[in-house]
């Protein structure tokens, strides 16, 4: 292999590169945004004993966990404006197609905290003479949400990760600059090597995180 590293090529432009992880960050921001609130109420809607309503959101959950991110994204930048004519930024279509995809996965992490909520819980709020809405939004909502907390960011970092595909749209994120970079500077195993190391300096105390909230949560569970 008769290559010689120059990482002064990249050094020198980071500029770029920094404004494309601001762009990246943006983009995880709106879609957990989407994902933390949306997610809740399909994961009611999935949980509905009405079948016009159980139906619809299983199929919304199903189309969005079978299919892969990439496809979502082009799908939404495409066909969207063709089918529906609405035409919204590529900006925009990231965030929705990366959004929704998120709320799929949310809604089952919701699904199941959901689930485990204890049952005296929602005697208590009963008792106390609290609607239905009253008992979700006051009880269901935030233990739920406690229980999922680390599901939650781990999809959220996920997605992180994940918007690195809104590049084929155009969408100037981190990977987008890392691609122009490359091919300006020739310097692609340096480049990448770069935006490699930016993506990890970002997830990895994320990670860190979601480890101690679930050993915490284990060693509260003993």
């Amino acid at each position: 292999m008769n290559y010689s590293f120059d990482l002064q090529a990249v050094t020198r432009n980071l500029p770029p590169l920094f404004d494309g992880l601001v762009v990246t960050l943006q983009l995880t921001i709106a879609a957990n945004l989407i994902g933390l609130t949306l997610g809740f109420v399909v994961a009611l809607l999935i949980m509905s004993r009405w079948a016009v309503i159980r139906l619809p959101a299983t199929l919304f959950v199903e189309f969005f966990r079978c299919t892969p991110a990439i496809v979502q994204i082009v799908w939404f930048f495409y066909c969207v404006p063709m089918l529906f004519n609405v035409f919204l930024g590529s900006m925009t279509m990231g965030i929705l197609a990366l959004g929704f995809n998120l709320t799929t996965f949310n809604a089952e992490a919701y699904r199941a905290s959901i689930q485990a909520v204890p049952r005296e819980q929602i005697d208590a709020g009963i008792a106390l003479g609290l609607n239905p809405w009253q008992r979700i939004l006051y009880i269901v909502l935030p233990t739920a949400f406690r229980a999922s907390v680390p599901v939650l960011l781990t999809n959220g970092i996920v997605i992180f990760q994940q918007s690195a595909l809104v590049a084929i749209v155009a969408v100037q994120d981190l990977m987008y600059q890392g691609k122009t970079l490359a091919t300006e500077t020739y310097r692609p195993i340096e480049t990448f090597t770069v935006v490699a190391l930016i993506y990890f300096a970002v997830s990895f105390p994320v990670t860190q995180i979601v480890g101690y909230l679930e050993r915490r949560r284990e060693a509260m569970a003993s």
